[in-house]
Parts: structure tokens; sequence; C-alpha cells
């Protein structure tokens, strides 16, 4: 498909012949649902300028806040989209996405070797999705309330911190509990052992502020209550919460932490299939892995000096994220935490 530059030159000499107006090319438009921090300025209007198209954002709060608006519209509402990798399957299970051609993506080739087979990625001999950043949900505390780093997610647990802990909203905290648990998988849980979660994350909701959805309300929430510790749901938080001037860190404990592999996804209901392939491609470039390394405190999978250059080392001590064993059971089970 031309780009305006192209369309512009193809009919310059006619329209001048035919109207003393100059035909210009209709803006197309591409909808994608993204994660805070996946759709900056620094690659987004170069690509809207370069393709002539306007890039509607919508930003996620919660996993399962999406999954069930593009359940409910069959993908209609959205061209591509980012999720974590291992909820493909089930979206693909469904019918909710289409392929991904790799003869469409140029900067296959930037790929990270370690990035390119992923199993949760290649179904039935396609590609469902192309890896794009990855990083941690660490726990971010405030240094001014403790003498030393927390090395433990008992933290959460501590009845000293009671009234200024806040965790996240989602069923994939039942994690944190299954780590501080010391089950072997925290993504593949016996019944009994998702009772045990079950039981420690109630322990736990009496000493809470309140749950937070999302980035921007997560660090709301700690910058203004003078909150202790969080489950945080990646980097990104903690660079905003410095923004704010609070002297946050984040830490790895000795039980380990979940951590995530974010990809880019086709949406079923894609208008223009190959200016999906092109957004895609233009969020490969070496340069979009520096800024999201750089700015944001996001690994990405592209660059892995930018990693380096970041201090994102610790890779090794995070489970990725991998389909859970029930994610229906799990939705179940945390909304019988949160009325208990």
């Amino acid at each position: 498909m031309m780009n305006r530059r192209q369309f512009l030159g193809s009919t310059a000499g006619f329209a001048l012949l035919a109207s003393p107006f100059v035909a210009r090319a209709a803006q197309r438009e591409l909808r994608i649902a993204v994660w805070q921090g996946y759709a900056e300025p620094e690659w987004v209007k170069p690509f809207e300028e370069e393709n002539n198209v306007k890039v509607n954002i919508t930003y996620l709060t919660s996993d399962e806040e999406f999954f069930a608006k593009m359940r409910g519209s069959q993908g209609a509402g959205f061209d591509a989209f980012s999720i974590n990798t291992s909820l493909v399957p089930r979206y693909q299970k469904l019918g909710l996405v289409k392929p991904i051609d790799p003869t469409k993506v140029a900067r296959m080739d930037r790929l990270s070797p370690v990035y390119k087979n992923v199993k949760d990625l290649n179904i039935d001999s396609q590609l469902w999705g192309i890896p794009f950043a990855w990083g941690s949900q660490p726990l971010i505390y405030d240094t001014a309330q403790f003498d030393k780093a927390p090395d433990s997610w008992h933290v959460m647990w501590d009845e000293g911190n009671a009234g200024q802990l806040i965790n996240f909203d989602d069923p994939g905290t039942i994690t944190l509990a299954a780590l501080l648990l010391g089950f072997p998988n925290p993504y593949k849980l016996e019944p009994d052992q998702l009772q045990a979660c079950k039981a420690k994350l109630i322990e736990q909701k009496k000493l809470l502020m309140t749950y937070y959805t999302g980035f921007d309300d997560g660090v709301k929430i700690f910058a203004e209550n003078k909150i202790k510790a969080m489950l945080s749901i990646g980097e990104l938080q903690l660079v905003n919460l410095k923004k704010l001037g609070v002297d946050a860190m984040l830490t790895i404990p000795k039980e380990g932490a979940t951590g995530w592999l974010d990809c880019w996804v086709v949406s079923n209901g894609v208008k223009d299939i190959d200016l999906a392939h092109a957004w895609i491609n233009n969020c490969m470039a070496d340069e979009v892995g520096t800024v999201l390394s750089t700015k944001l405190k996001y690994g990405n999978t592209t660059n892995q000096k930018a990693n380096e250059d970041n201090g994102l080392t610790y890779a090794d001590k995070l489970f990725f994220a991998q389909q859970a064993e029930n994610q229906e059971a799990r939705t179940a089970l945390w909304n019988e935490i949160k009325a208990a």
C-alpha cells in the first residue's frame, strides 16, 4: 500500500489538470491496545508520519478486563495489541487472533535467539506473536521506611506494615502467595496448593490499604499515602514513583519473583493486516529497544547491550509467566479472595 509521499507523487500531474486542489491520500488508522510504555512518542510519531496513519491507543489495566473485551467483540475493536506470551494460546484457541507472517516483518533477524522459538507463540506450525519486552513483578519499597532492602516477600504479610501495603488486583497475584509458600512452579498449582494460596492471600488482605488497578493507579496510591511496599507490575512504576519524588527502589526477594515476556499480537478483527505487520516491525528497531530499557527500564528483545547498560541482568531470578493450570479457576478463586 502506498504511503502519502508515494501517492502524491503518482497523482500530482492528474490532480493539477482535473482540479485546482492537490489530491491527498486519506489518512489510515491503526488501533492498538497496549501496556503503558509500549507506545511512546519516540516511535509512534515517526511511524505515523512515515505511513500516513493515526495510531489510536488504548491502555490496558488488567489481563482479564482486556480478555473480556476481546471475547465480547471477537476482536473487532483493535488491530494489534500487546499481551503476555503465556496468554496467547488462550486467545488463539478462541479464534481471537490471526497468525503473523514473519516474511512481512523485516526486522525478525533483530530478535535475540532466545525469543525466536517461544513455545506459547508457535502453535500449529504458525507464529502467533512476536516478543517485544520483558520485566519483573518485583517488590517495590520506600527506602525511607526501611533500613535495608527487604529480602523476602514476607514483608507483604508483616503485621508491622498493616495499612501501608498495596497489592495488584488481578488473578495473577495468586503466584505471589505461591512463591512465598515455596511451591516449585507458581503457574502450575494443584487444587490443594491453590487453596493454600487462597488462605494466604485472605490473611494478607486485612493488612492491605487497598488493591490497585493498572500502572498509574498503583503509583498514585503509593505516592500519596506513604505506602511502605507493594507487589509491582513492572519496572516503569519505579521510574514514575521517582518522578514524583518518592525514594523508592525495587528488589527481587530470595524467593524470586514472577516475570513477564510481552509480545505483539494481531487481532482477528484487524482492518489492515499489512499495517499491523508494519507496526510490529517498527517496534523491533534497535532504537526502540534502547528507549524501552533506558527510559522505561523494561528489558527488550532486540538490543542486548541496552539491557546490560541499564542493569536488566536479573532475568535468571525470575519465574517467567506460563499458561496457568486453569485460568478460569484462578479468576474465580481471586474473586473469592477479594470477597472474603
